[in-house]
């Protein structure tokens, strides 16, 4: 630090005491700070200018530039008028400027705002103790008083109680909610922990998703304890009838809270499709032990050509076989020259390497589709499944004992959890208009035998048409509600009132008429009118199927409402993880 910054820094902590001992005076502290700092700042512009031009005063160049400077501000001041204060000349605004607040300092405002913004940047509650902190504030609110990291503390409460309750108020206006939850252990803490999040759509048809709570969840976590703690989450926030699917990771422990929860949520409200649909497996968790499973076969190889790569200080990742490629050539000179290189990897380490690569290729690339996405709905699976499918049953019967060795391992954790047919991911298929029941019979044709998969796609259709009937009978329960409520309120008017118009009756029968059961279903209207098609040069994957549902609520109005909340419900765990890395 120079003998000048520290100075102001001495000057700065010396303002701040005599601020703090004398607060009546504080503003005429602030002033003369402001003005030695603004007196500085002229100073050290005065020195530029004599530094750039010829050191001489008056010079013809000079007086020209500060003209040119004059004339291109001159526009400015058309919005200013020149008054007279206490005898000084000063500028006023022409159009008049609203006070940023009522002039009124409020310090429990202040404390407010300051709370807020340390839970926005996750300072610690001790930033508002600090000098430097209570310096700049006492600078610009004279009024300023210091307060405890203990009060922060008690602020920041008060903030997180007030918007939980915004939140309750909101969630009472949502007919379904999809949960995700996951577990994570902190390393400096040795605290172990559970967080729950929800995911709707909301009223603008926008997916929504909010962290309901963190749990601190001791070992050993077993299946009961998981569902306890979050049967008294949802209890707390009291949509334990709203629940509709449930994702978790592939743990032992969470395959028992599942199910422990489906039994408790069945008895609080009939489950969606009678609950086929409740347990959702994380598509990332599945992907990622399959491809752990492709790499523990060359672990040893990876971790000398990560070693190689460390020694020679190059960032290297293993699904780069092009770098690998040209990079391996320079191993072999290192074991020469050096005696300390010792992970030099072989020839054939090269080849398997390749190999490896070329079969996780594809899992890399289903891995940005379904990641790449800030919030990915769920008919992105589909057609990757069926594209993990072919290429290892294409590497089932390879020539290489090593490939076959490797691909065996994969196929068994594909067959364990997607041998079966996955409901959830074959329904929100059929809700994609660009797939339908088409998507279903290609794909199956491809995941099954032909016996096994015409026995699928009946058990797809007739899934998709039970949760129809179940959305199809809520309707019709609303509407009949909401009839009677028609009924009466039109009987009290026609009682008070004897004169109307002779649009009365016509509005009534336009009532009666829209909400009426629909003369034909919804839903096979849809089906029978085929995929659609869509401008081939935008990505599949960005396609947004929620927005043309939003589009068509008004030709499918209970079909569109089934599709949103089928489209709400996550297929991967990721968003409760990534609420662990928040502010790493």
């Amino acid at each position: 630090m120079s003998g000048k910054d520290s100075s102001n820094a001495n000057s700065a902590e010396q303002d701040l005491v005599r601020m703090e001992a004398d607060p009546q005076n504080s503003h005429k502290i602030s002033e003369e700070g402001n003005e030695t700092i603004n007196q500085e700042a002229d100073d050290d512009q005065q020195a530029e200018n004599r530094e750039d031009g010829d050191g001489e005063s008056g010079q013809p160049g000079m007086e020209e530039a500060e003209e040119g400077k004059r004339a291109k501000m001159s526009k400015a001041w058309d919005d200013f008028r020149e008054v007279v204060v206490k005898g000084k000349r000063k500028a006023e605004s022409i159009f008049p400027i609203p006070p940023l607040h009522s002039g009124k300092f409020e310090m429990e405002m202040i404390r407010e705002a300051a709370a807020k913004w340390v839970l926005m940047h996750e300072h610690p509650f001790s930033i508002v103790e600090e000098k430097g902190f209570n310096y700049m504030q006492k600078l610009g609110m004279s009024e300023w008083k210091k307060f405890t990291r203990n009060t922060c503390r008690v602020d920041c409460v008060k903030i997180y109680e007030a918007e939980k309750k915004i939140l309750k108020n909101k969630l009472k206006d949502v007919e379904k909610i999809s949960l995700t939850t996951d577990l994570w252990k902190s390393k400096n803490q040795k605290i172990e922990y559970m967080v729950i999040t929800g995911h709707w759509i909301d009223c603008s048809w926008k997916l929504q998703k909010r962290v309901l709570n963190f749990i601190n969840l001791p070992p050993p976590r077993r299946g009961i304890d998981i569902s306890d703690a979050l049967f008294k989450c949802v209890k707390e926030w009291g949509i334990e009838t709203k629940i509709f699917t449930i994702s978790v990771d592939n743990a032992s422990a969470n395959d028992v809270a599942v199910r422990l929860l489906k039994d408790t949520f069945s008895r609080c409200n009939p489950l969606a499709c009678g609950g086929k649909i409740f347990h959702v497996r994380c598509c990332a968790h599945v992907l990622n032990l399959m491809v752990q499973d492709g790499l523990g076969e060359i672990l040893d190889i990876v971790e000398n050509v990560r070693d190689s790569v460390d020694f020679d200080t190059v960032e290297l990742y293993i699904r780069d076989v092009e770098l690998c490629n040209q990079i391996q050539r320079d191993f072999p000179m290192y074991r020469e020259r050096d005696a300390q290189y010792y992970c030099c990897p072989f020839e054939e380490d090269w080849e398997k390497v390749e190999k490896v690569c070329s079969i996780l290729e594809t899992f890399w690339a289903t891995t940005n589709i379904i990641l790449g996405s800030d919030y990915p709905t769920s008919n992105l699976f589909l057609q990757e499944v069926k594209r993990i499918k072919l290429v290892l049953d294409s590497k089932a019967n390879d020539d290489d004992d090593f490939v076959r060795a490797m691909v065996r391992k994969m196929k068994f954790k594909f067959d364990e959890y997607w041998g079966e047919c996955n409901l959830l991911m074959a329904v929100v298929a059929v809700l994609d208009p660009r797939q339908k029941m088409t998507a279903i019979e290609y794909c199956f044709s491809k995941l099954f035998p032909p016996s096994e998969a015409q026995q699928n796609i009946e058990k797809v259709r007739n899934a998709v048409f039970e949760l129809y009937n179940e959305y199809l009978q809520a309707n019709e329960l609303r509407e009949g509600g909401n009839r009677k409520d028609s009924q009466v309120s039109s009987s009290s008017v026609s009682e008070s009132s004897a004169s109307g118009s002779g649009w009365d009756d016509f509005d009534e029968y336009v009532r009666e008429y829209q909400t009426g059961p629909p003369q034909e279903s919804e839903l096979l209207i849809y089906l029978e009118k085929g995929p659609i098609k869509i401008d081939s040069s935008v990505p599949r994957h960005e396609f947004d199927c929620l927005n043309w549902w939003k589009n068509s609520k008004l030709t499918f109005p209970i079909l569109s409402k089934m599709a949103a909340d089928i489209l709400a419900i996550p297929i991967t765990t990721v968003t409760s993880e990534a609420t662990f890395s928040a502010g790493t």
